[in-house]
């Protein structure tokens, strides 16, 4: 009984602990927000990237808590389950044993009964006793089918917290890794930098005159595949559903949105030929991994100068969902089923980005074609774009 008590203490410490820790994370994210909103400096991105590597470490002790709480939770339910598994069994010889005394019992016939006992009172006796017997073997088979469903519901109980706790080390791993890539992208801005604001906005011009010279050629050569019909695939929506109906999730569940769909401030500066921003700006950290916003197909994949690393997705009606700048994809085929629990990717910087963030783009119209220049595979860009805010 102390030891059960002082697990279930133990457990309850380690909530309060992750209730603490999470309320600590929360706060690093709000300042994460914040920031986002400022000018884009050194320091800015610096206290970004130092922010985001102390909610990453804080959440990678969360999930160590709540790792070490389902093995706890285990061990309880293990404990339980062989409790029950003993009291089962002296249920059962309890119950093996009434049977075997009323079948011999019920052996003798009422004559053979009446004439061993010596007095009517002795037969009334044995009757009566007879009757609570039987009242107390319906008892014992109540309680033994009370106590197998108890068992079971334990069984199942620990199978859900065995899946949990692998989910939990599956993450924590995810977390470590994005860690490590965000104090890797730290050491590298400071490296390309050498702490110097002015070096910074160096870099940041030469990546925006890459963007504005990619999307120029990518303007020309949209429109010269869109003319000759040299498509690689071509995927059309069948109907468009109507704004605000939340048909898709997040592809994280810890992010911040740092750039919206259409006319934003930095497309307004000409970064993108001119042209809106087609998807929306997402960032939870280098390496995390990045899922379907619903469940779908894998449609196509590759790198490009521009998007670097990136994946498209057919789902239900033909809407097709891009996801770019990838450290890594997951390497699936074409064809490959996906649920919104499927990882196709990795977040990165991959092409032209000035940091790691995950490009999602919504097509109702989605083609591919290959650069002959270079021979990548590019994807429509400028036409056939929906806003992902629309849906999720």
């Amino acid at each position: 009984m102390h030891a059960l008590d002082d697990t279930s203490e133990k457990i309850l410490n380690l909530r309060k602990q992750i209730e603490e820790l999470t309320k600590q994370a929360e706060q690093f994210k709000g300042t994460i927000a914040e920031k986002q909103k400022q000018a884009d400096t050194l320091k800015r991105q610096i206290d970004i990237l130092n922010s985001q590597i102390l909610q990453l470490q804080i959440k990678i002790t969360i999930t160590d808590r709540q790792i070490s709480s389902a093995k706890l939770e285990i061990i309880d339910l293990e404990g339980q389950i062989f409790d029950a598994g003993e009291n089962i069994n002296k249920q059962k010889q309890a119950v093996g044993e009434l049977l075997s005394f009323l079948y011999e019992r019920d052996k003798l016939s009422l004559l053979a009964v009446l004439l061993k006992s010596s007095r009517l009172s002795d037969f009334t006796n044995q009757t009566r006793q007879a009757e609570d017997l039987n009242n107390k073997l319906i008892e014992l088979l109540a309680e033994l089918k009370t106590q197998k469903e108890a068992l079971e519901q334990d069984k199942q109980r620990l199978d859900l917290k065995k899946s949990e706790l692998e989910i939990l080390n599956s993450k924590q791993v995810s977390q470590k890794v994005a860690l490590s890539g965000n104090k890797a992208s730290k050491d590298t801005l400071l490296v390309q930098t050498r702490g110097q604001e002015a070096k910074y906005q160096q870099l940041l011009s030469g990546v925006e005159k890459k963007k504005a010279e990619f999307f120029a050629e990518l303007q020309k050569l949209e429109a010269e595949a869109v003319k000759t019909g040299a498509f690689i695939v071509h995927v059309t929506a069948t109907s468009v559903p109507p704004r605000g109906s939340k048909i898709f999730k997040w592809p994280y569940d810890d992010y911040y949105l740092t750039q919206s769909f259409g006319m934003t401030a930095y497309a307004r500066r000409g970064a993108y030929g001119g042209a809106p921003h087609n998807g929306v700006d997402l960032v939870a950290g280098y390496g995390t991994p990045i899922r379907p916003v619903a469940s779908g197909a894998i449609l196509a994949s590759g790198f490009n100068n521009g998007f670097g690393n990136w994946v498209a997705v057919r789902h239900e009606g033909n809407l097709v969902t891009v996801y770019a700048h990838m450290r890594l994809s997951s390497g699936l085929a074409n064809g490959t089923p996906v649920t919104a629990d499927s990882i196709i990717g990795y977040e990165g910087s991959t092409g032209n980005a000035t940091g790691s963030h995950l490009h999602l783009s919504l097509y109702r119209d989605f083609f591919t074609y290959i650069n002959n220049k270079n021979g990548q595979l590019y994807f429509n860009y400028f036409d056939g774009s929906l806003n992902p805010l629309d849906y999720l």
